[in-house]
């Protein structure tokens, strides 16, 4: 299976690193060639424009930061969506909007080909080992067919139904991290404010009930100080966005979820669009003029888990 992947950023670079490292015959295209470069120079093949790309795979990925750049690299004149014909696969790995996905999916259909929505989730980190999970939604056939790429980028894979589904799924899991993550920022405040010793608090809430994923990673790199949790603040507004848009149009009135968009729209005001999204837990040290400071924690995160094969779940 000949495989392209366009977007090499922070994840996806790295889902498409796991690609070549597996020896996939692996083509890339990024506007940013000091992203491209290390690709070509471990032997993939390169695309001029997304057009190109489609032509010349059967496999087509998009990884990239927003729906309005997607749709661009779907429909523009030397776009994915003139390079389609029948059985070519597209995948979105971006998180995006359901229906904006659906709509592209429509027209990737009306070409003969097909349309799977992707997202992951769990961190840069095991994105860049190939221990990230997958969520894919669309056709159950295509998803088996594209089951051994999936299974190298991705430790546990979802298929979780029709096209859309995925991205639904995905931005419930990205809300839920949002809210643990500005939970935690009150969480660290009141433990620092009662003098407890913020290492064996870390670890007293990684065995309790409390515990999350959120907390076992990204307290890690709070707790350092340097807040690099390789996500950024936009990043988030975008997802929290997301869901929050989703459930008004689900006529779902929801309680928190206004909350977290506005604090992180304070966030983003205060420390810059570009700010770590950890950083959120910085209006917290700010506000009572305390830091969540401790020794031993690393500055970035790191997966030591052995890389292996990734399955269905």
């Amino acid at each position: 299976m000949k495989v392209g992947f366009i977007g090499l950023g922070n994840v996806g670079g790295k889902l498409a690193g796991s690609l070549l490292r597996n020896k996939f015959d692996l083509t890339v295209r990024d506007l940013d060639e000091n992203l491209t470069k290390p690709f070509v120079e471990q032997g993939a093949k390169i695309a001029n424009t997304a057009k190109e790309l489609a032509e010349k795979v059967d496999l087509i990925i998009t990884c990239l930061p927003s729906p309005e750049i997607c749709s661009e690299v779907m429909e523009g004149s030397d776009g994915i969506l003139n390079g389609l014909y029948e059985n070519k696969i597209w995948l979105e790995m971006s998180t995006t909007d359901e229906a904006e996905v659906k709509r592209l999916g429509q027209k990737v259909i009306e070409k003969k080909a097909i349309p799977l929505d992707g997202p992951v989730s769990g961190g840069c980190h095991r994105a860049a080992t190939g221990n990230i999970a997958i969520f894919v939604g669309g056709e159950r056939e295509a998803f088996n067919k594209i089951l051994p790429a999936l299974t190298v980028m991705g430790r546990k894979i979802l298929h979780t139904g029709e096209l859309g589904s995925a991205s639904v799924l995905k931005v419930i899991t990205n809300y839920l991290a949002s809210v643990h993550l500005v939970a935690l920022g009150e969480a660290w405040t009141v433990a620092k404010k009662s003098n407890l010793d913020l290492t064996k608090a870390y670890k007293g809430i990684a065995v309790s009930s409390g515990n999350s994923f959120v907390h076992e990673t990204e307290s890690q790199v709070i707790l350092n100080g340097s807040y690099n949790i390789n996500f950024t603040m936009d990043l988030v507004l975008k997802d929290t966005g997301l869901f929050d848009e989703l459930a008004k149009k689900l006529n779902a009135p929801l309680e928190i979820s206004p909350k977290i968009v506005d604090i992180f729209k304070d966030g983003q005001k205060k420390y810059g669009s570009r700010a770590w999204s950890s950083m959120i837990v910085k209006r917290m040290e700010d506000i009572n003029q305390i830091n969540f400071r401790a020794e031993g924690f690393p500055e970035e995160l790191v997966d030591n888990e052995p890389e292996k094969r990734g399955h269905e779940i």
